[in-house]
């Protein structure tokens, strides 16, 4: 949701990837925008849903390996496509037995015009019907993408929550029947492609302001991640649930941090530091998804 989209120099990172000590099978590997990177509300990466995912399942040892280097902050589904058709997301994939994937929300909120102060929102309908048909004929060929190449794969499409829950009750219906159809789209194509949709929005609602606390920022705490991983987990396993008690402490990372951070051999799966030496080099951060 909204974030800043990176102006790339170089295009450079593996981010996130890591071995896990633990004799379980699943190959995890999270592909996506921001919310499968982990940024928070601040302009930073940390542990986000597809990491509490990661840490929970090698908790109960049933993980083997997790990447998030095709998570990138900005993409939209035409981005992911496009990343998962390169051989370095091919060779990432290829033994996947796990894949979760969070695209669509930047190809329709890049179009909306928010004023935080005023709690205002603006977008053309014509924009929003456009990026909403870019998303239906992307998402069904990203998922039929990572089926080609991670055959064995489960494949778990990420809904979203209401973005804004700061803007003016008014003004909140007419953006929430977009991110509904964005929902809609996003299930519909899942399933005729044999892909399981995870909902997240019921859990948020419409006024989650203490889990999207920035008002002219729209990702989510620590604990909204929690959700989201836990709406997963209902698909995948519902045996499983993140509590209050095992989410890691934050450690938030910025931009500048993780391109001067030294490669770490990290063994745990909540990590951003592994890797980072292929981060993106950035040369402006605008207002973005």
């Amino acid at each position: 949701m909204k974030k800043w989209v990176c102006t790339f120099i170089i295009l450079v990172v593996s981010f996130g990837a890591i071995t896990v000590d633990a004799k379980g099978s699943e190959v995890y590997i999270a592909i996506g925008d921001s919310l499968a990177a982990g940024q928070t509300p601040n302009r930073a990466i940390d542990a986000g849903y597809t990491d509490l995912i990661a840490q929970k399942l090698t908790r109960t040892g049933q993980l083997a390996f997790y990447s998030k280097a095709l998570a990138f902050p900005g993409y939209t589904t035409a981005d992911v496509l496009a990343k998962v058709q390169t051989d370095e997301a091919k060779e990432t994939l290829k033994n996947a037995t796990l894949v979760t994937i969070s695209a669509g929300a930047n190809d329709l909120l890049q179009m909306v015009q928010v004023n935080s102060s005023s709690g205002s929102i603006a977008y053309q309908q014509l924009h929003a019907d456009f990026a909403l048909n870019n998303v239906r004929k992307n998402i069904d060929q990203i998922i039929k993408e990572v089926q080609a190449i991670a055959p064995k794969a489960k494949i778990y499409v990420m809904g979203y929550y209401f973005a804004y829950p700061h803007v003016r009750a008014s003004q909140k219906e007419g953006i929430k029947k977009e991110l509904d159809r964005l929902h809609i789209i996003l299930k519909k194509e899942s399933e005729v492609n044999g892909a399981t949709y995870v909902s997240v929005e019921e859990p948020f609602g419409v006024n989650a302001t203490k889990l999207l606390p920035n008002p002219a920022d729209v990702h989510p705490t620590m604990e909204g991640y929690r959700i989201m991983a836990n709406a997963f987990f209902s698909q995948y396993n519902n045996g499983l649930v993140i509590t209050h008690n095992e989410l890691p402490t934050p450690n938030p990372l910025t931009f500048e941090q993780i391109l001067n951070t030294p490669k770490e051999q990290e063994k745990s799966p909540v990590s951003r530091s592994v890797e980072m030496d292929k981060y993106y080099s950035l040369s402006e951060m605008k207002p973005l998804i």
